[in-house]
């Protein structure tokens, strides 16, 4: 449970640094919440009694952070890739595996005779193979050669043929070199060269050998040995001088390489000296050292040890020979310690060695990995002997590495035992402590390292001690903890070869290692996607579906196995087929009915990964298609489309849009459409269908995009007929209005949409009562997006006229070619083409560009194309411009500021203009004309239904909402993240200002409102709104054209300027602060109920758009525009919205999805609306009537109170607010008759305090949040400045800096939150900020 506890603490970590900060921030409470609330009305009436107690404060500061989660990151500026399977991380992969095949080894040793160059010093080493050849009487040379062999094939034993020569002459080696060169075919060859009887190498690169009658030595040139040998292979030369073969050897390579085209060739060497160097000749050593470091490094090792160390006197060397145990089993003592001089050869040449030459040489061929470790070794023992042994490739000196001291110990402390285990087989040694001693290392450097440190050098330990039971389980924990630093930590795991020990580990039945195990898998797969054809070999598959299945680990860790096997069935068709049979299709369902039975709340990212799963399983794969609607999948997946996680719902829709068949599956075969009914798929289809629809106006971008791609999948599928729908509703209509089917009303609470969509859209239209279900809804969502009343989208004989064409055989219409090689589809009901329809003309115009865009690729596919119009501009004002709209038609009404669309059909007679146009105002056409194929502009829709075969799957979009999660397990899951001391750092010191603030306002009573601006600027156009930034001296401020402008009002500059977005229409509402005690957000609202969310919005050029949506959905009949009024309260994390609606939508900014609707118990619109900033759930708005409504959301009736300050006058309630404190009854109301009324919702006569500011021309109102001050401006060119009282605190009306010129109609008024700063905005485009005269005198 290692890992579990780890992820726990995690989490537990992580939410204890904000739970202890906010605890902190309360911990001088001395009394609950409620008793002061009921305190709080005498201490709002006197502010000079207002105390500032930490529960006071903490009313104040909202402890609500929204959208700042990783799907808020870049949404919309970037595509996420997800896991790759080529590029960066395939470097680890050797690129071809090799093993050697052959072994030729030539001995010229000639026994007793010694060579003419060498002279021998006294005594002399003599051992070859470890053998005295003069202490034998006979066949010492067959004998040395057969122990040669048998060295040798301990490091590869029945893997390779070995072949020996004895003596040899010039022609038996070319005879062997080839024989061994024929048998290995392509694999390596290792020649082996003793030459210890013959001359030293001459310098023209040619070694020595015999004639037959050995009486001469004969010259055998390396060039002939290489062609002999050919390539790849690998040669050993033991014998003095060895370095003048490799030095001619490097210029045959040179010389060959400038005179071919060919690639090099695969030749490694390993000499025993230097060019000028002559082997060691003393007694202490072998005479064959070089041989003996690379086949027996463990005695040799351990002699040399011996000689140098404290143990030379009273050790025997005999003892070495008798160490107890097996080189391969590592549990005695000769298996171990060959298992640390693995380990410490392994972390030497990892931690020298460049990557490439480390792959190449200890990754790629058993054989020579052994032989390169023993070289290290040999290096050490010769370099002490003066003699440096040489490579081909050069390697860099080890000799000197301290890793040595840690062999050195390891061999001290086997020696140190060695005489008792010799002399007592029965007694048990001491395990070294090497291995626990490494993870200790390693877990410091955990402790303190990071991707900008060096590496840690114990990891190629690590990788050893997964062969260990013993060790194995700290050091999986300890590899988990590595991986999760991040991709290059993976990288770094995978490079030093960790890749097949845990693919063997899978293999293991300990319940230990699961969790640890799955974790580590997430993490190698959220980087390199090509393991999955690893795991599906080896049957891995399997262990993830177990664990998945488990019911005793972590949800989190279960989510990890969804994952893992998401990316195992990823694009893998083996994969898909391995865990179809496996069953994962029937274990992910029955997760996912257990989370919607179980009352308990499932952990999200379980939920999300078992649709991801799904998904990925049955993805253009029919087998798996047909279980899941036999499963009744859809209906188990639907729930999860009401789940108050974004990323849930998305997942959910594209676990639904994949059971969609886009017509060409490739799998599809005749044994599979007998399997499944048509007529069954189809019901099937209807209800995802339906079920997408539900979500269309999601708030969440995540989903919404989700919803467009399993859209297009469906439109490509049914593209003939939904044409045909569409092309029927462009014809002439009668003047009846709309029968066209909406699901606005589809939004409800239900955790099952199905429950509700299906007597909404029953199939079949040919009752009354049907066609009356179908009717549009005036409230619905698709009226909002732009369907207008009277056009020909809503003709009430829609749903029949297409009847003509729709079972039309011919494969084109209107040059644009159907799917004619999928299978007939029977038309669904027609008022269900009609809703997608709607729906992909409602993404079409998504306030998000790139669902924007998505939609408009969707409606691409059924024939509906974007082409280049600018807004219709009025010749004259109310009248609009009809030059060249004769071919037009209004369908859309882009009002809603999107780009207009083109629709493509089979030619008709235009529609006729009148009745459609009159009192039009900026509205895009929607250009109609007949399609020609071969037209230059022929876009989207011709390369996308005209292609055939694969090919078409590219012009499909693509879900992202995969790729966007799988990024969140190549981050670190493990570790609180390093910038949560800066955040709450950062939120402590704004929240210690605000205290300052806000104590002052309270205290500090305003005298006056200077009339001098303190700065001011100038927009192009009229200022629609303006904001003060609390912390930062900032002023933003939006114009009719949605050019938001930000400004440093100290400095005097401009900061930032950027349009909300491209085709504005009326500009924008309310400008507000999301999350302003941390990373404020700006959140945008334009006049026709989009919203838009911003971060970065002060840096230039840098602005990101962090999400956005629709928050009115529908509007009243007969009404054009929305005119929306929005408000945000930070403490419940609600964004209030409403305007011609006869609701208050309610939408949670943490969930991005909208949560309730509250009647406004009144016919007429709301015009004002403002949250409470101290108590959650609480709002008022004001109608245009001039009625006031008090709500609160945390009520069974929501309305509290009704009032009609301003009767009896009927006039538009303008601006209504909060005042300022804990009291939640306190109202400043006012209406553009002029009059200011004072509320208290206790007070049956409603005002207590009634003002007639501006007579018949009040257009803005602001309220401060703290100091008992308000503002109200008129269209009269007159700002006035209030007590709460109702006293005249001064009054604006000139622009000093401009010649004192009047100042313009005040379209905006707002101050600052914590400090007396008022921003005014005006119609001739000014703004400008003025301060209270205390500020100036300060």
């Amino acid at each position: 449970m290692a890992l579990g506890d780890l992820m726990a603490s995690r989490f537990s970590q992580s939410s204890a640094a904000v739970s202890n900060h906010l605890d902190e921030c309360s911990s001088h409470d001395n009394g609950d919440f409620g008793a002061h609330r009921r305190d709080s009305e005498t201490l709002s009436s006197s502010y000079g009694n207002v105390g500032t107690s930490a529960t006071t404060s903490m009313a104040y500061l909202p402890q609500t952070v929204v959208l700042s989660e990783l799907r808020h990151d870049a949404f919309e500026s970037c595509m996420p890739s997800g896991p790759s399977d080529s590029g960066l991380v395939s470097r680890w992969r050797p690129k071809d595996r090799m093993k050697t095949g052959c072994v030729a080894l030539v001995l010229c040793l000639n026994i007793g005779v010694d060579p003419p160059d060498v002279i021998k010093i006294s005594p002399c080493a003599r051992m070859e193979c470890w053998i005295d050849p003069f202490s034998l009487s006979t066949k010492a040379l067959e004998t040395i050669g057969k122990t040669l062999t048998m060295q040798y094939e301990r490091w590869q034993p029945r893997q390779a043929r070995y072949k020996i020569q004895l003596d040899p002459t010039v022609e038996e080696v070319k005879k062997l070199c080839n024989s061994c060169r024929k048998y290995a075919k392509s694999e390596r060859v290792l020649f082996h060269y003793n030459g210890h009887g013959v001359p030293k190498p001459t310098a023209n690169g040619e070694i020595w050998l015999f004639n037959k009658s050995y009486t001469q030595y004969i010259p055998l040139p390396i060039s002939d040995l290489d062609s002999w040998l050919k390539t790849p292979s690998i040669y050993v030369f033991d014998c003095s001088a060895a370095g003048m073969i490799v030095n001619s050897f490097i210029e045959l390579q040179e010389c060959n390489a400038s005179s071919s085209t060919t690639s090099s060739r695969d030749c490694i060497l390993l000499a025993a000296c230097e060019a000028h160097e002559t082997l060691p000749q003393s007694s202490e050593f072998p005479a064959d050292v070089f041989t003996s470091c690379l086949t027996t490094p463990i005695k040799m090792a351990l002699r040399w040890f011996c000689m140098r160390s404290l143990l030379r006197d009273s050790l025997d060397y005999a003892l070495i020979d008798k160490i107890p145990g097996d080189q391969t089993k590592r549990r005695t003592l000769l298996g171990e310690l060959n298992w640390i001089f693995t380990a410490v050869t392994d972390t030497i040449a990892w931690n020298v060695l460049p990557h490439g030459l480390f792959q190449r040489l200890f990754r790629q061929d058993l054989l020579v990995a052994s032989l390169f470790r023993n070289f290290l070794l040999a290096e050490r023992i010769m370099r002490s002997a003066n003699c440096s042994p040489v490579s081909y490739p050069l390697l860099p000196p080890t000799h000197q590495h301290h890793m040595w001291d840690a062999w050195d110990m390891a061999a001290e402390i086997c020696l140190s035992q060695l005489p008792l285990l010799v002399r007592d087989p029965n007694a048990e040694y001491q395990p070294i402590p090497f291995f626990t001693e490494q993870l200790t290392a390693f877990e410091v450097w955990l402790d303190h390292g990071s991707e900008h440190k060096k590496p840690p050098e114990q990891l190629p330990i690590v990788l050893q001690v997964l062969l260990s039971q013993c060790h194995r389980f700290r050091a999986l924990v300890l590899l988990g903890r590595f991986l999760d630093m991040g991709p290059w930590a993976v990288d770094l795991a995978l490079s030093v070869g960790i890749f097949p020990y845990v693919l063997k580990l899978l293999q293991t039945t300990n319940p230990e290692l699961r969790q640890i195990l799955v974790f580590i898998w997430t993490k190698i797969l959220a980087l390199d996607k090509s393991c999955q054809v690893d795991l599906v070999k080896d049957g891995g598959h399997t262990y993830f579906i177990r664990f998945l299945d488990s019911m005793e680990a972590y949800p989190e860790q279960r989510a990890m196995a969804a994952f893992v096997l998401a990316v195992i069935v990823d694009g893998h068709r083996r994969g898909q087929e391995a865990c179809l049979e496996a069953g994962l299709v029937h274990v992910c369902l029955r997760h996912l009915q257990g989370s919607a039975l179980n009352d308990a709340q499932t952990e999200p990212l379980f939920l999300q990964w078992l649709c991801l799963c799904l998904g990925k399983l049955w993805e253009d794969f029919m087998e798996a298609q047909i279980i899941a609607f036999q499963a009744d999948a859809p209906s188990i997946c639907m729930p999860l489309l009401s789940e108050p996680q974004p990323e849930v719902r998305a997942s959910a829709v594209f676990a639904l849009g994949t059971l969609l068949d886009v017509g060409f599956d490739s799998c599809r075969d005749g044994g599979v459409d007998e399997e499944c009914d048509d007529d069954e798929k189809f019901k099937a289809e209807i209800s995802v269908l339906k079920s997408l629809l539900y979500v269309v106006s999601d708030g969440s971008p995540l989903v919404r995009a989700e919803v467009a791609v399993a859209l297009a999948r469906f439109a490509f599928g049914h593209n003939k007929y939904l044409k045909s729908i569409a092309a029927a509703y462009w014809k002439p209509q009668s003047s009846s209005l709309s029968s066209f089917p909406s699901f606005a009303h589809v939004k409800a609470t239900a955790a099952n949409p199905s429950q509700y969509i299906g007597p909404l859209l029953r199939v079949g239209t040919d009752t009354p009562a049907v066609s009356r279900d179908i009717r549009v809804s005036t409230s619905s969502p698709l009226s909002a997006s732009g369907i207008m009343h009277g056009s020909p989208l809503s003709d009430e004989s829609s749903q029949h006229s297409y009847s003509g064409n729709l079972h039309d055989s011919h494969s084109t219409s209107n040059g644009v070619i159907s799917n004619n090689h999928s299978r007939h589809r029977a038309p669904l009901d027609n008022a269900l083409y009609s809703q997608c329809v709607l729906a992909m003309c409602t993404l079409a115009k998504d306030p998000s560009p790139r669902i924007a865009n998505l939609g408009r690729r969707v409606l691409s596919i059924i024939g509906i194309e974007q082409v280049v119009a600018k807004p219709i501009k009025s010749s004259r004002p109310g009248e609009p411009n009809f030059v060249g709209l004769a071919r037009s038609s209004s369908w859309f009404d882009m009002s809603g500021g999107h780009l207009p669309l083109t629709f493509r059909t089979p030619p008709v007679s235009p529609p006729r203009t009148t009745g459609f146009l009159t009192g039009m105002r900026r509205v895009c056409s929607l250009e109609f004309r007949p399609h020609v194929p071969s037209s230059p502009d022929s876009g989207l829709a011709d390369p996308l239904l005209g292609a055939v075969g694969s090919s078409e799957r590219s012009f499909l979009p693509q879900s992202t909402i995969y790729n966007w999660s799988c990024g969140r397990f190549s981050k670190p899951l493990l570790n609180v993240p390093d910038d949560i001391e800066e955040i709450l750092a950062r939120r402590e010191e704004r929240e210690k200002f605000a205290l300052y603030h806000i104590s002052e306002c309270q205290h500090t009573s305003v005298r006056k409102l200077s009339n001098q601006p303190s700065w001011d600027t100038k927009f192009d156009t009229a200022t629609k709104t303006a904001l003060l930034h609390p912390f930062s001296p900032l002023v933003i401020a939006a114009d009719e054209n949605e050019r938001i402008r930000v400004w440093n009002y100290e400095e005097a500059n401009l900061l930032n300027s950027f349009d909300n977005h491209d085709f504005p229409d009326k500009g924008i509402s309310k400008l507000c602060l999301v999350n302003e005690l941390d990373d404020s957000l700006l959140l945008a609202a334009s006049c026709d109920g989009n919203i838009r969310i911003w971060k970065d919005y002060t840096r230039t050029g840098k602005e990101k758009l962090v999400t956005a949506f629709s928050s009115i959905q529908g509007h009243r009949p007969g009404v054009r525009s929305v005119n929306a009024v929005v408000d945000w309260q930070q403490q419940s994390g609600y964004l209030y919205a409403s305007g011609e609606i006869s609701s208050i939508m309610v939408w949670d900014l943490e969930k991005e999805q909208h949560v309730n609707s509250i009647s406004s118990s009144s016919d007429c619109s709301i015009s004002a609306l403002s949250a409470s900033q101290v108590h959650g759930g609480q709002f008022a708005a004001g109608f245009v009537d001039g009625s006031v409504r008090l709500f609160d959301i945390r009520t069974p009736e929501m309305l509290v109170r009704t009032m009609r300050p301003h009767a009896p006058k009927v006039e538009r309630v303008v601006e209504i607010n909060f005042q300022p404190g804990l009291d939640q009854g306190k109202i400043v109301s006012a209406c553009q008759a002029g009059d200011i009324q004072f509320l208290d919702i206790r007070n049956e006569k409603g005002a207590y305090v009634s003002i007639d500011a501006h007579r018949g021309s009040l257009t803005a109102l602001a309220v401060h949040r703290h100091a008992p001050v308000i503002a109200s401006g008129s269209a009269k060119h007159l700002i006035k400045v209030l007590s709460l009282e109702g006293e005249p605190l001064g009054s604006i009306r000139y622009y000093p800096t401009f010649m004192a010129q009047k100042i313009g109609s005040v379209s905006c008024l707002t101050f600052h939150p914590y400090r007396v700063l008022l921003a005014a905005g005006f119609a001739d485009g000014c703004v400008s900020i003025y301060a209270d005269g205390n500020s100036q005198a300060r």
